[in-house]
């Protein structure tokens, strides 16, 4: 199935409107309604975009949803970090290869580097990605802000690099991104600690979640919660780096640097795709 943005803007008017009538629990024919649609017509989209009926995958997107995710697949992380990881627990069984920019490209903001950016069609609305030669460096999502505000947020990241617009040089690892065909690179921009945070989320299997203070602890700054925090917050691939499996304590979902109903829907589908697999 080619993803369609307009199922994954619907599904997101849905999410606010359960969340925001949680303690009525209201029925498929009312959120259907609410969308403006037929039972139907909202029972197919649901069908095609999550491959299950609009009631189980509603299930998921209860606000009990995270915390049940916390007790029950609460993932501890390994102390050790891997350049490359692949297996059944990545989303799409996606296979990554990452590599991280010197001190050096990195202090230059990059200056003389050749970024390619496109917009593409994803299951969560539209997704902008940009690369250079070595791989994937930037990807957000449109729905939340709009195409120009993600235009804007990741390129401030690169303030002196060159900017060109070229789909096709992204084709191949986006395609991987979306489908888990090929390998998707990565070529990431940030601080030292920032780049353990990062590999510590990719040790997170798809499915499963873990605290902020378990990445802490992973990378060895047991009490620097807010710097971790921060250093999600300002992962640069999201989805492929998957900061959206990290939660508070309390099993509250946090933030999401492209509004928590996307945090909702990937979480949701992971649950989804690991219990089928299940």
């Amino acid at each position: 199935m080619k993803p369609d943005p307009y199922h994954f803007s619907l599904i997101a008017r849905a999410i606010d409107y359960i969340d925001s009538h949680a303690t009525a629990q209201p029925s498929l024919k009312e959120v259907a309604g609410a969308m403006g649609l037929s039972e139907a017509h909202f029972q197919r989209v649901f069908q095609q975009w999550a491959g299950v009926s609009p009631k189980k995958y509603l299930q998921y997107l209860t606000l009990n949803q995270a915390r049940e995710m916390l007790a029950n697949r609460h993932s501890l992380l390994d102390t050790a970090h891997e350049i490359g990881l692949s297996g059944p627990g990545r989303l799409h069984d996606l296979f990554i290869r990452w590599e991280a920019m010197t001190p050096g490209e990195y202090a230059r903001k990059g200056a003389g580097l050749r970024i390619f950016h496109g917009w593409f069609e994803s299951p969560y609305g539209e997704m902008l990605a940009l690369a250079t030669e070595r791989g994937i460096c930037g990807l957000g999502f449109a729905g939340n802000i709009g195409r120009a505000a993600t235009e804007a947020d990741l390129f401030s990241r690169w303030p002196r690099a060159e900017f060109i617009h070229a789909p096709q040089n992204l084709h191949d690892w986006v395609e991987a991104t979306l489908n888990g065909k090929g390998e998707a690179r990565l070529h990431l921009s940030g601080t030292a600690l920032q780049i353990k945070v990062w590999e510590a989320l990719l040790q997170i299997p798809s499915g499963h979640v873990c605290t902020y203070s378990d990445i802490a602890q992973n990378i060895g700054h047991p009490k620097a919660m807010r710097a971790v925090g921060t250093a999600v917050g300002r992962n640069p691939v999201s989805w492929l780096i998957p900061c959206h499996r990290a939660l508070r304590k309390s099993g509250a979902l946090g933030g999401y640097h492209w509004g928590l109903p996307v945090k909702r829907a990937l979480l949701a589908r992971e649950s989804i795709r690991l219990d089928a697999a299940g």
